[in-house]
This record gives C-alpha cells, structure tokens and sequence, in this order.
C-alpha cells in the first residue's frame, strides 16, 4: 500500500525503528562526579568542595539573590528600580503607616549622605512625584537655594530671608490656633492656650539654650520656664482674660523681662524687683543678644510675608545668613521649624505635606533644647500628617549635639529612632562603624553602603523599618535639570 501510494507522490509515515537496548540493559549511563574523562566532556582533575549553610528566611536572600526582601505596595512616588527584585520601587511614607503589612510606624524619612552621592535629588524627586498624590511640600530653611529652581518651575516665588531684606518671620506667632478665638468656651480656649504656649516655650528654651556663657550654655530649668510662661501670658492678655489675644514678639519679651511689672514679680513669687532681675540676668542678656546679635532685624518683628499654602510647594532660603556662620543658621532654623509648627496647628484633613530639613545637623549643635524641639517635631508628624524629611551627611552629625555621654547626645541618638524610614546614599569606608553601631545594620547592608553606592549617584539602601531595599533611583531629564546642584563647579571648569 505504501509503496502505490508513493507512485502518487504520498509518502505514508514510517514507524520509528525499535530502539537498541544497551548491552547491560542500562537505559541511563551516570557521568562520573568530575565528569567523563573524554574530550570535550568537562573533566575535572579535582572534585569541587561542598560546604553546608543553615540559615532563617531573612537571611537567605543575601545568599540567594533570587529570593528578594518582601515587596512593597506600588502606591505613592516611583523612585527607581530595585535591584534586588528587579521590579519598581514606590515610597510611600503615610500609606506604609496605615499599612499593617509594613513596619513602619511613623512616616519621618532621615537621609544620609557622603556629599555628591544623590541626596538632593532624591529628596527633590520624591516631592515633585508626591505632588501627584495631593501632597505639598515646605522647606524649613534652605541653606544652599538648591530649592529655588524647583520652586520656580512650579511658579512659586520662594521667600528669601536676610539682612537687608523685607522679609521677617516672627515665631511667636499664634498661627491658625488665633482664628475665632473670641468666641471659644472658656475651656476650649485654655485649651488652646496650652498649645500655644506649649510650642512658644519649647522655642525660648532652644533660643536660649543655643547662648553660651564661656564654655556652658545657658540653663533654662523650671524658674525661668514659669517666668518665660507668665511673661508671654502677660504679653498676649491671656493672664488678664482677654478674649482677643495680643499677638507678641521676642523683643517685646524681652523688654518686659527687663523692665518687670510689679504684677510679674509677684506672680513669679520674687521678693522685689531686684531679687527678680538678679535671678533672671543669664536669661535675659540670652534674650537680648538674639534681638541685637547677628539675626537682629529677621525674627523680632511681625511676619510680612504672606505663604500661599494652597501653593505646590514653599520655600525659605536662609543663603543670606551663610556668612553669619553655622550657629546663626542654626538659630535661624529653630525659629522658622517653631514658626512652621505654628502655622500647621489646625490643618484641615488631607492636607499632607513633606516637610525638608535641609541641613539639620546646624540646629542639632545648638545644644540639648534645640535637640528637644527638633525631637517634638519628629513626635507631632503623626499628628499632623506630615512627612518630615531630614537631610545630614553621617549619623555622627547627630552626636556633635553635645560631648559624649550628655544628654543631647542621648536625645539625638533617639532621634534616629523616630524616623522608621531611612535613605542611605553613599559613604566613606571610615564611616562604616557608625553604620553597623548607630544604625544597626550588618556587614552585608553595611558594604552597600560603602561599597556598591559609592559608585553611582542615586544608588542608595532605603531601610523601610527593618526590611531593606537596594534602589537606585531613576530621574527625568528635566528633573534632572532641576535637581542639579554643581552650577558653580561647572562654570568654574
């Protein structure tokens, strides 16, 4: 049949020949371990040596590149790609805390950085693309005007603060807190009263604590805080049960301390005038030498500007006070950070925004009460629905607060703490002991940082509470434009 088929061109299917069962009725043949000794084979003069591990499931990733750290939700901004999953790599700081599959319980972000390794631009990224997602940013002192150029971009006229200048930001003000004040209950309005209070208090401590006289600084226990609150009381009306509050200055503060009412006096429990000003010399030449030293003239009168904060972002550049020195912009950021706490008292819902602390470790030297109020803003995000975004070089920059073992040193350490997320760019190998010690990464993490992010820009380990991320973060050209910050090493080349 096949054969006339084929005479018209039809070939039928053969059957595959029946295969040849091998000699010793073996159908598999096992290669030696160092293979066959035949050419081409792979032999192997010597056997490779097998060593066995016992490790937990956190720990196998480091061994098996396969097996990646527990993905993040895709919501919020898209930073870049992680490396070790290979997929996108989404931050989102107030989503991670509403999200119980994600340790992290506040949203505070501190970045650390060798200087040039991609701070600023990841920061600046991260806000632009928050933007997205109705988020509005403020920066709290912007040192460098790095930020100018975005401001810019999005039509905002950022606020320049210096000698010489219009501007002026008075920190006590009430804030929002003084809208209908006159028509609050007498317990709603104390109630009000202790917040207020509350944030000008833990300012005149910072303010005050910042004054050194010789190589101490200047105490601010429990006297002069009850002489500080009864002043401020005096000042505003509150003490005389003013319905409408008098808005005050520090200036107006200090005069009245200079010049006491005998009222004061004895509200304070002094004998006399005298026995007053005696004990109250320290804390008002303290005072006095923030209204005539080197920032006279910026934060002792009224506000004059006018922020916008349905604008995209806000800005305060303090590139003018440079010069005065790092103490001075240090006073300077304290001011604007008690100032900018004011006016986020009683924000309505929704209303979320980044808050950047550029050059935090300036306010941090100021001693141990401008370590405290910088601790207070940490603790109030929740509150207020705020993403605090700190920004040093090293995580030793938090123990220059004070000399080993002191109390602002202990504070600053915690501050580390309060901030569940942290962005590691590139350091120094001469750094990685303070980040196994202070941040208590292990040697794997600790290299990345030292090793592996020191050779990009925007390469960075994101620990989101303690699960790490090996992210290198992608920018747009424009964004790229705007995040520049070496116009000055360019134009000098």
């Amino acid at each position: 049949m096949s054969r006339l088929l084929s005479d018209f061109g039809h070939e039928l299917p053969s059957a595959p020949p029946a295969p040849h069962a091998p000699k010793d009725g073996r159908l598999f043949r096992h290669v030696p371990r160092r293979g066959a000794r035949r050419p081409g084979r792979g032999w192997a003069s010597g056997s490779a040596p097998v060593s066995t591990w016992r490790m937990t499931s956190e720990q196998a990733p480091v061994f098996w590149p396969f097996i990646s750290t527990p993905g993040l939700p895709p919501t919020g901004a898209q930073m870049g790609i992680d490396l070790l999953s290979g997929g996108s790599f989404y931050a989102d700081p107030l989503g991670w805390v509403l999200d119980d599959t994600v340790p992290v319980t506040n949203p505070n972000i501190f970045s650390l950085g060798k200087p040039g390794r991609g701070k600023s631009a990841t920061t600046k990224a991260f806000c632009l693309r928050m933007m997205d997602f109705g988020y509005r940013v403020l920066v709290l002192g912007d040192p460098k005007d790095e930020y100018e150029p975005l401001c810019r971009f999005l039509g905002v006229q950022p606020f320049a603060i210096g000698h010489g200048l219009p501007a002026r930001i008075n920190p006590l003000a009430f804030g929002p807190l003084i809208t209908g004040w006159d028509r609050l209950s007498a317990e709603a309005a104390q109630g009000r009263a202790a917040i207020v209070f509350a944030r000008w208090l833990t300012l005149v401590r910072g303010l005050v604590g910042s004054q050194r006289i010789g190589e101490r600084r200047v105490p601010f226990g429990p006297t002069e805080e009850v002489v500080v609150k009864a002043a401020l009381a005096h000042l505003t009306g509150y003490a005389h049960g003013n319905t409408r509050m008098r808005e005050t200055t520090i200036p107006h503060l200090w005069r009245l301390l200079d010049a006491p009412t005998s009222e004061l006096v004895a509200q304070c429990r002094y004998a006399d005038e005298r026995h007053f000003l005696d004990d109250t010399r320290m804390l008002r030449d303290a005072l006095g030498q923030l209204v005539s030293g080197a920032l006279a003239g910026l934060f002792d009168d009224h506000t004059t500007i006018q922020v916008d904060w349905a604008a995209p972002i806000q800005s305060l550049s303090l590139s003018r006070l440079e010069p005065l020195g790092d103490e001075a912009v240090g006073i300077a950021l304290t001011c604007l950070n008690s100032w900018g706490r004011g006016m986020r008292e009683l924000a309505a819902p929704g209303d979320v925004r980044v808050v950047v602390r550029d050059e935090s470790w300036k306010q941090l030297r100021l001693g141990p009460e401008a370590v405290k109020s910088f601790d207070a803003d940490l603790r109030l995000s929740r509150r207020d629905g705020d993403v605090q975004f700190a920004i040093a070089h090293k995580p030793s920059d938090l123990l220059s607060a004070g000399d080993s073992g002191s109390q602002a040193v202990a504070i600053a350490k915690d501050l580390l703490h309060l901030a569940d997320i942290k962005i590691l760019h590139g350091q120094d190998r001469a750094v990685a002991a303070e980040l196994e010690t202070m941040l208590g990464l292990g040697p794997i993490a600790r290299d990345l940082v030292t090793g592996w992010a020191m050779q990009g820009k925007g390469r960075a380990l994101w620990c989101v509470g303690d699960q790490h991320y090996k992210v290198a973060t992608v920018l747009h050209p424009v964004e790229r434009q705007l995040t520049f910050t070496n116009q000055a090493l360019e134009a000098a080349g």
